[in-house]
Parts: C-alpha cells; structure tokens; sequence
C-alpha cells in the first residue's frame, strides 16, 4: 500500500458523517467538526499572516482599561481612549478579515452562548423592573464585554501571538502591583476597621481593593506558565519577581476572595505539577511563602479568618454579605424565570431588603436575580463549555510538543476556575475579567484546531 493511502483515508473517515465510537469520543468537544471554513485551513497551512494592527489595538485597548491614562493626564479625555483603541481594533480586524477571506464572526460553542445570553437579556427587558436600565447595562457594559472576548477570539492566532499576549499582560500586572505598592508605601490607602487596604491605580476595573486582587489572581496563572516554560536566564528572573510582586499585591488589598481564590491557584499547580520537573518551583514558592508568614500583620489573618467564622468580622461586610446572599436566593425563588432585569439586582436587593444599594456579591447570584435560572443556566454552559476548550487544547499542543503553549492553556484554564471560585465572591457578571480570560482561552483551542486542519493532506 502506497504510503499516502493511510493518511487519505484517515482523512475520509474524520469527514465521514459515519464515526466510530472511539473517533466521536475524541470530537466530542469540536463546536464545528468539520472544522473552520476553507479560507481559515488555508490561513492555518501557510497562508499570509494575519495584520498585526488589530492585535496591537487590542493590546492598546488593555492597557487603558487597566490604567486609564486620561484620569493621569486630563488632555486624552477628550479623545476617549477606550472608544478609539476598541474602533480601531474593531475596523482593523474587520478589514483583515475580508481582505483575507475570513469570517468576521465564527460560531463557536461560547459565542453562540453569549449571543443566546444577550438575546435572553433583550427578551426580559420589557420586564424589567427598570427597562432603560436594563437597557444601558446590555448596550454600555456587556457589549463591551462581549466585544472584547470577540477580538481576542479572533486577533490572537498562532502560538506566537499567544505567547506574545501573555507577556503583555505579565507586563501589565506587573504595573499593577507595582502602583500598589507605591499606593501603600506612600500611604495611599483607605482604613477599614484598623486594617489599611491598598488602593489600586485609578481605573474603573483595578481601583477598589478586592478588584485589583481579582484581576491580579486572574494573571498569575500566565506569569506562571511564561516563568515555567523559560530557560534559565534573565527573563526567568524577572518573572520569578513578577510573581512575588503579583502575589505580594494580592496580600496588600486585604482581600479575602482575592485569598482564597490565590489559594486555589496554588492548589490547582500543585496538583497539576504533580509528577513533573516543574513541580519543584513550586514547591520552593509555597515554602518562601511559609517563610514570609512570620512578617505577615496579625489584623491580615485576623481578616482571614471571618471566611470561616463569620460572626467573628468586626466590620459587619461578612454578615451583611451573607444575608445578602439569602434575600438574593429568596427573589429568585420568587421570581425563577425571567428575573429582575440585566444589571438590576441593586434595584431588586434594595427593594428586598428595604435599605441600601449595594448589589449581591456573587456572579452566580446576580445572573439569576437578573436573568432568571435560565440566565444563570446560559452562563454556566458558558464557563463549562470555555474550561472544556482549554482543556482539548492542552491535549492537543501535548501531541504537538509544544510545551510552552501548552503551559499557556494550562494556565488559562487555571484563571478560569480561579474566576469561578472569585465569582462567589464578587458582584462583576458583565465586567471584562471573566470574558477577557475566556476570550484568550478559545483562541487557544482555535490556534490547536488550526494546527490539527493544517496537517490533513490536501
């Protein structure tokens, strides 16, 4: 038999609508087990390169939601950063995309998700306890969100740019911890109960202390897979001081969540380095952390320990936070399918409770106080089916040996979980954090599929 034959027909038989069990067992996770559209296996062959411009727009549109430099410099508030650094990503990619031949939109499992979740969000508006409202959220908030997950789907297409990313945004966290430790050594703080918490930059996303921590913790994953994956030298070095300075960071907000789901991104590498040469980093950094527990402020672990004993947090947040979470399971009792109205939860809780205007802290909680169970549903299919996609790209970059991207996946996956421990905690369900990480993660899985289309013989 011609030595071509095999890999014909192994061809035929993976575009055969009749599969045998094992080949179906594999696919599973495939949205589209056919694949991308020709134009995309082409670009994944060999084709010309995608432009860099939409990438680096997109970079450019981080950086401001990170820093927001025209609350620095007053003269760039006219000009809106966000918005022209969103056009001209969204121009950029738009035009790349039909000079090449690609669809600007491709209907992944999670973007068909998202898309339901708007629609669902647009049905019960006319329900709304606050229709304008609901509407602002949609229109002002999540499609910003969306948006974002959208470009970083499509702009970010080999490896390279992967990698190239996780840098960027190794760079970025750096910046963070570094404006947070300055805050504190300057004194820029806000007391809470004799505990001074640090103030992060002035950005929306990264000021209040338990946001920065959740936006820190959902990069350390990356900073880890960039540190793992490096050669001894002077880039492993400088990463190994990222890492203390993010983890640092984490400790100053004096954030419980921001503990907890840092304890959880320990667990999870300790679990999947089990085995491997890498683990030994991480064992080293566990025990300098053990180490640096003596020089640790008693008030930090006094905070702490409210997470298990909640009577015990003299500043009433625990308490308040808990029954906040009861009156938000009672309203969705009350109210199970359409909900209160995207982003009206804050409207619903004080209604409840009859004073305040704080919203449920806790993503899962608002999704179903505001969209109803179906809301909710939608959403966790979401996270589900993003955490699903990391996971068949890491086997497929194992198959490739391709070690460091895989740490990249690895890593993403990790951030994702992180978010879905951080989510019980945080009142952000149409804030970037979580769509940002999922956006990442299925260009991870797209950039292995168009590895695995790359290599069926013509």
């Amino acid at each position: 038999m011609p030595p071509d034959v095999p890999a014909a027909v192994s061809w035929l038989r993976e575009r055969s609508d009749v599969r045998t069990p094992e080949t179906r067992a594999d696919e599973w996770w495939r949205p589209d087990r056919h694949g991308p559209p020709a134009g995309e296996r082409a670009a994944a062959a060999g084709a010309s390169p995608s432009s860099p411009v939409p990438f680096w727009a997109l970079m450019g549109l981080t950086g401001v939601m990170l820093f927001s430099p025209q609350n620095y410099v007053p003269a760039l508030a006219p000009f809106r950063p966000a918005l022209v650094t969103a056009g001209a990503g969204i121009a950029a990619y738009a035009f790349d995309s039909w000079s090449r031949g690609r669809r600007l939109v491709e209907w992944t499992r999670p973007m068909k998700l998202i898309v339901a979740l708007i629609l669902w969000a647009a049905a019960t508006v006319p329900l709304s306890i606050w229709p304008g409202g609901s509407v602002a959220v949609v229109t002002d908030a999540y499609l910003k969100a969306v948006v974002i997950f959208w470009l970083l789907s499509g702009v970010i297409g080999t490896k390279e740019r992967l990698r190239q990313a996780a840098w960027l945004l190794t760079a970025m966290a750096l910046g963070l911890g570094l404006f947070a430790v300055y805050n504190y050594a300057t004194g820029e703080v806000f007391q809470s109960s004799a505990q001074e918490r640090v103030l992060g930059n002035m950005a929306s996303l990264t000021r209040n202390p338990n946001d920065l921590a959740l936006m820190i913790n959902l990069l350390v994953p990356l900073t880890v897979a960039l540190f793992l994956g490096e050669r001894p030298g002077l880039k492993r070095h400088l990463l190994l001081a990222a890492i203390g300075i993010e983890v640092s960071t984490v400790g100053l907000t004096y954030s419980r969540a921001g503990a907890l789901t840092l304890g959880v991104i320990v667990l999870l590498y300790l679990w999947k380095l089990r085995g491997r040469p890498e683990r030994s980093w991480l064992l080293g950094l566990v025990a300098a952390l053990l180490l640096a527990l003596p020089l640790v402020p008693a008030s930090y672990f006094e905070r702490l320990s409210t997470i298990a004993s909640v009577d015990a947090d003299r500043t009433g947040s625990s308490q308040e936070r808990w029954s906040d979470m009861v009156i938000a399971a009672k309203i969705v009792a009350a109210n199970p399918v359409v909900g209160a109205g995207i982003g009206m939860n804050t409207l619903a809780m004080r209604e409840a409770r009859g004073t305040g205007w704080a919203p449920v802290h806790n993503v899962y909680l608002e999704h179903a106080v505001d969209l109803g169970l179906p809301g909710l549903a939608l959403f966790l299919l979401l996270l589900y089916s993003c955490l699903t996609l990391s996971r068949a790209a890491q086997r497929r970059y194992a198959e490739l040996g391709w070690g460091r991207t895989r740490l990249l996946a690895e890593g993403l996956e990790i951030s994702l979980i992180a978010y879905a421990v951080a989510a019980m905690f945080h009142p952000v369900s149409y804030h970037p954090y979580f769509y940002y990480m999922a956006g990442l993660a299925l260009a991870s899985w797209k950039i292995a599929r168009g590895r695995a289309n790359a290599e069926v013989p013509a």
